[in-house]
C-alpha cells in the first residue's frame, strides 16, 4: 500500500472534484462487473476515450477494488458503493466502500501456485497512490486509488453523442 491513510496535507477526498459519479451496487460478481462497465462509460463521457491509457488503467483499478469488495468485504444484505471523481488538475480517483471494517486489504505477494491475491499488487503498480480510510458513517472502510493520466493530446479527447465503445479493433493475423 502506498498510503495506509491519506497522504499528509491531503484529505481522503479531492477538495473540489470537477466531475463526480457515485452509485451503489449489489455485493456480487454481477455488481462488480456493472461497476467496472459504468466506470469505463463514465470516463469515456468525460473525454477519456475507451482506448486511452486513463480509461484502461482506471477501469482496471476499479475492477480490482470492486472485486475485492465483493470477495472480501461482502456482508449479506449490504451493497458496496463506488465513487469516481476527476479533479480540476486531471487526477482521477476511484473509491470503493464496503461495510466490513475488520478486513483491511493488504498487498502481499502470493505463492507461485496461488490462484488469487494479485489484485492489490496491480493497483499498487498502476495507481499513483492508494490507501484505506475508515467509513465515515457506520462500519466499514473505503479503499481508494488515484491515477494521474499522462499529459498529451491523447489523454483527454472530447466525446459527444456516443453510446458505447464501438467495434473492437482487429488484430493482425499471427504469422
Amino acid at each position: 500500500m502506498k498510503s495506509a491513510t491519506p497522504p499528509q496535507g491531503r484529505t481522503s477526498r479531492p477538495a473540489r472534484p470537477a466531475r463526480a459519479f457515485a452509485m451503489r451496487f449489489t455485493s456480487s460478481p454481477r455488481g462488480a462487473r456493472l461497476a467496472r462497465r459504468l466506470v469505463s462509460h463514465r470516463l469515456h463521457a468525460w473525454g477519456h476515450s475507451y482506448a486511452s491509457p486513463a480509461n484502461e488503467t482506471v477501469t482496471l483499478i476499479a475492477s480490482e477494488l470492486t472485486a475485492n469488495a465483493v470477495r472480501h468485504g461482502h456482508v449479506p444484505g449490504r451493497d458496496f458503493r463506488l465513487r469516481l471523481t476527476e479533479a480540476e488538475g486531471g487526477m482521477l480517483r476511484v473509491e470503493v466502500t464496503d461495510t466490513r471494517a475488520e478486513r483491511r486489504p493488504v498487498a502481499e505477494t502470493p505463492g507461485p501456485d496461488g490462484e488469487s491475491g494479485r489484485g492489490l499488487l496491480l493497483v499498487d503498480a498502476l495507481a499513483d497512490d492508494w490507501g484505506v480510510t475508515p467509513r465515515p458513517a457506520g462500519p466499514g472502510k473505503t479503499v481508494w486509488a488515484e491515477f494521474r493520466p499522462p499529459p498529451g493530446p491523447a489523454a483527454v479527447t472530447p466525446v459527444s453523442g456516443t453510446r458505447g465503445p464501438g467495434p473492437m479493433p482487429r488484430r493482425a493475423p499471427a504469422s
